[in-house]
């Protein structure tokens, strides 16, 4: 049986909150808000709970799980070499709608899917969001969601889909931005957009200072 949490109560919030970070930390999925979407969490480095996230989604290794963090600086320890452009994306933007792909430290113990060397990371913008991922570190997380059908901006919605498959949900209230992050891809020789969200283009090739129309896969 799932619990829900309502996180505008001070003592619900901090009750759900270590509900959560125990649940995550044994293996359980977790429901929390973010400024985007809500989103469907496990510890990243729990391979055998994001075997569990992927099969609550219906979703497969081809489609790897991103990986939200809780610090700037978190992202030092995850990425083989931290590009300039990431930087400078990371100091306008985080925390907030944008996640970054860039290619993973070699040396790091997880299964995210089929990432091929990389991991897509992201800080949101969302106090409970952040307080959970302080406490458990870095967590693959996905939109909680039935794949295929649309990403949860409310618990309601992420509860009616997932159901008893997660184990504590806990209510930020409505997501801010209502849509999915603005994906970036720096990877390859150039930055390029992967999916467009509430950053555009034009934001992204101001901070980069490069035209925005390159940015466009």
């Amino acid at each position: 049986m799932s619990s829900t949490f309502d996180c505008s109560d001070p003592v619900a919030r901090e009750a759900g909150i270590a509900s959560a970070v125990s649940a995550a930390k044994g293996g359980r999925l977790v429901v929390l808000p973010t400024d985007t979407v809500y989103g469907i969490g496990a510890d990243a480095f729990d391979a055998s709970a994001v075997a569990a996230l992927l099969a609550a989604k219906g979703r497969g290794r081809d489609m790897p799980v991103p990986v939200l963090v809780g610090s700037w600086n978190t992202i030092d320890g995850l990425v083989y070499t931290v590009p300039r452009t990431a930087r400078e994306l990371i100091r306008a933007f985080w925390p907030g709608a944008l996640s970054l792909v860039v290619r993973q430290a070699p040396s790091l113990h997880w299964d995210l899917g089929d990432a091929n060397g990389t991991v897509m990371l992201r800080m949101p913008m969302h106090p409970v969001a952040i307080d959970v991922l302080r406490e458990v570190g870095p967590m693959a997380v996905s939109s909680a969601n039935i794949s295929g059908q649309p990403p949860a901006v409310t618990v309601d919605e992420a509860r009616n889909q997932l159901a008893d498959l997660v184990e504590v949900y806990l209510d930020g209230g409505p997501a801010e931005q209502g849509s999915a992050s603005t994906i970036v891809d720096l990877t390859g020789a150039a930055p390029k957009i992967l999916r467009q969200g509430p950053l555009s283009a034009d934001a992204i090739g101001e901070v980069l200072g490069i035209n925005p129309t390159i940015l466009i896969d």
